[in-house]
């Protein structure tokens, strides 16, 4: 029985697994923590591609999906109850896969609690402040004469990185076991080296914690897979 059928977003992006949790999804920053998240606890899953180019994520299905119109999201046809559950906004992913499986957060509440407090440190700060950076450093905002706006954020996302090195001071990973704090934080370290090309600007790697925490989860084979989802499509 395919309990997805009834969902618009499964007409667009038809599963071939619906028994399977589906992920809807592109290989940015925020869209790669819920495949790593996805790989790291071995949930079956299909990915499939929302492609910006063809503006899927304005498309009545997707939006039917989140209507804000962002990635990532899911449909899971094994939610609470047993009942299919369309969700999205990537903090709230990871946390929802972290409480169905119990993996990549901590059982006891103090140490949950301050895992959540570093995810939406991500959520609220890291991520939005280096997106800023992405646009004034690389993308369009770089032609802007007046470079107040680029400083400001190149200023903040600093002194974001240099709370989170200190966080790591002493510990492996942000709350000392490996979770979906990391998973959060993470792949925007791998983003602003590698996409937005602004790990100079930031003087990124003065931060010696950060970079030595960054450089074991990209070691990570479960990490290494979700950056590579959703699979790119082959030049026509």
């Amino acid at each position: 029985m395919n309990l997805l059928a009834d969902f618009p977003v499964t007409r667009r992006w038809p599963p071939k697994h619906p028994d399977r949790l589906q992920l809807y999804t592109l290989g940015t920053p925020n869209g790669v923590k819920v495949s790593i998240a996805l790989e790291e606890i071995a949930l079956p899953y299909e990915a499939h591609r929302v492609s910006f180019t063809d503006n899927d994520q304005f498309t009545p299905e997707f939006l039917s999906l989140n209507p804000n119109n962002k990635i990532p999201a899911i449909l899971d046809p094994d939610g609470p109850g047993g009942a299919p559950l369309q969700l999205w906004e990537s903090g709230a992913i990871l946390l929802y896969l972290a409480d169905k499986t119990g993996k990549l957060i901590a059982r006891d509440p103090a140490d949950r609690w301050r895992t959540v407090q570093w995810l939406m440190f991500q959520m609220s700060g890291l991520g939005p402040m280096f997106g800023q950076v992405g646009y004034f450093h690389h993308f369009a905002g770089k032609e802007i004469e007046d470079k107040r706006p680029r400083d400001r954020y190149v200023t903040e996302s600093k002194r974001i990185l240099g709370v989170l090195d200190r966080q790591l001071s002493d510990r492996d990973w942000i709350v000392g076991a490996y979770s979906i704090a990391d998973i959060a934080v993470f792949p925007w370290i791998w983003n602003i080296i590698e996409n937005y090309m602004a790990g100079d600007i930031l003087d990124i790697r003065s931060f010696a914690n950060v970079m030595r925490a960054h450089a074991a989860f990209m070691a990570r084979p479960a990490v290494e897979r979700g950056l590579k989802i959703p699979v790119k499509p082959l030049a026509g």
